[in-house]
Parts: structure tokens; sequence; C-alpha cells
């Protein structure tokens, strides 16, 4: 973790985040958002809880203003500090302070090993020989294949492009680099490829209250395909993507997390980066908090935020 040379007063939000991301490029923008806010708490002192609201509100705007996507870093923010501001009445605020600070911490470790519990389930649905299609780069997808590979369990996995940039290539690349067979396709070749696979998994950049998700750009056309075909779709998503949002369709989203920041000002000219994809086309959800069905998303939201 980078250390902070500046004086509390002059702690750089955005910068601290964006090398927590450069440092370790495996690192998900709600990790390094969580990080961020955890080193705030530590180094800064208020006076009361309504300023550390405050504060962390601001850090939490100063992050959603980067090029990054935005869905992880809201909800990560909203649930620690959610979390660590449960009953702190009647305290002083220096204890209140430590109280938060070790409840981040403990929050904090309990995500970061949220992956390895997701991969861990979705061993029993990965199985010998079968064919697997997943959305171009997903590290928590990516972490599933290997361990299944390291279980000795022989696979084949589809990935697609995904849009612009390289993102699909780094997939199969890290895939190939483990031993494990994959071939990268174009976006538009889901259907063609779907008849032949046995199911399809994906991340999520964000899962809304309907037990829908928000992901990378081409997976709600991926769902559309494994509905239509009779394929299982299964989503891996960390607790921290957990969003208080309720889309009832793609206009529902708001421009800020379908855009990149700098063409928010008309984008009537640019392809979104994201789409929402409804629950009726999600089979199961791989959570760190067990395997959800869409239906069972609200139960566990309202849990997250009591």
């Amino acid at each position: 973790m980078p250390q902070i040379t500046q004086s509390a007063a002059e702690f750089d939000v955005v910068k601290y985040f964006l090398q927590l991301l450069e440092d370790d490029k495996d690192m998900s923008s709600g990790i390094a958002a969580i990080k961020t806010l955890l080193m705030i708490l530590e180094k800064k002192q208020f006076g009361t809880i309504h300023i550390l609201h405050t504060t962390m509100r601001e850090a939490v705007a100063a992050m959603r203003n980067t090029d990054l996507s935005i869905a992880a870093i809201v909800s990560a923010g909203e649930l620690f500090c959610r979390f660590i501001t449960l009953s702190l009445d009647d305290k002083h605020m220096e204890e209140c302070r430590q109280i938060m600070l070790n409840r981040g911490k403990i929050f904090l470790t309990k995500l970061l090993n949220s992956r390895q519990v997701i991969s861990q389930q979705a061993q029993r649905f990965i199985s010998d020989g079968c064919r697997i299609l997943t959305h171009s780069r997903s590290r928590v997808v990516l972490k599933a294949l290997i361990a299944a590979s390291q279980n000795k369990k022989s696979f084949h996995v589809f990935v697609t492009q995904g849009g612009t940039g390289n993102s699909g290539e780094e997939m199969v690349q890290e895939l190939q680099a483990m031993g494990i067979d994959c071939t990268l396709i174009l976006d538009s070749a889901t259907g063609y490829v779907m008849e032949s696979v046995d199911f399809v998994m994906v991340g999520a950049e964000a899962v809304v209250e309907s037990g829908g998700i928000i992901n990378r750009i081409g997976s709600y056309t991926m769902g559309l395909c494994a509905r239509e075909m009779k394929k299982p779709f299964y989503v891996l998503s960390e607790s921290f993507k957990f969003s208080r949002l309720y889309p009832l369709n793609q206009r529902d989203l708001p421009n800020e997390y379908k855009y990149s920041r700098k063409h928010l000002n008309d984008v009537s000219k640019v392809h979104p980066l994201v789409d929402y994809t409804p629950p009726a086309y999600i089979t199961l959800l791989f959570t760190d908090l067990g395997i959800l069905t869409p239906s069972a998303v609200s139960d566990e939201l309202i849990k997250l935020y009591m």
C-alpha cells in the first residue's frame, strides 16, 4: 500500500486512489476506494460523526470523477461507511474513530478474501470436459477458472473481445499462461458459439436491487442468447458491488454509469461502456455471501444496509 507523504489536511484522495490501482493491476476499483477511505479515517481527525460522513462523501465524489467505472466505487463506499458507523451513540469521537478503524480493517480483510470464496463456490459447476463462454476479462471469473484448472479439471473457455480495448485478449493470455484451453471470439459471434457451450460465466461491475447486473457492454446480448438457447447464465460478483439502484431498462441507468466522464456533456455520438442485464436472464449469482438466485439479492441488500 502506498504511503501518504503529505500532511493529513493535504491528502490527495484521487492521487492515492489511482496509485493503489497502478501498484496492483489485479485490484478492483471498489477495493481501492475502501482502502482510500480507510486511510482517510486513519490519518485525519474528525470533530463529529457528521463531519466524518461529509468527508467520506466528498472523497467518494472525488473518486467518482475519475475515468474509471463508478459502479463499484459508489457501492463499496456506501457499504463501507454504513458498516463502520453502526451503533456509535454516546461515545467520545476518538473512541468512535478507533472503533471505526477496527471495523474498517475487518471489513476490508473480509472483502479481500471474497474472490477466493466465490471461486470455491463455482468449482462444483465447472466439470471436466465442459465448454464455457465468458465476456471479456473478469478478475473473479479468471480466479475461478484457474482454481478449476489447478483442481485437475480440463475444459475449454470461449472469451469475447469485449468491445473497445484489449481486455478479452488479456484474459486469453492469462488463461493460456495457466495452461487453460481457450479461444478468443468476436462479440458478434456470441450467438454462433452459444449453442456449443454448457454455460455462460461472467463478472459484474454492479449487482442491482432487482438481482440484475450492470456489466461491460454486450452482457445483455449474451444473456438474451443464453436464455433463448436454454443455457445457464452465471454471474460471479463480490458483495461490495451490491448497489441500491433499481433500473427497469437500459435508459434507467444513469449516464455517469454508462459513459466515460469526458463524454458526459454529449453522449449522442458515443456508445455506452456498460449495459443492464435484467434478472430474468440470470440463473445464479455466486457471491461471498453465498450462491443466490436473483430474487434473493434484494433480501441480502436489506441485510447489508440495515
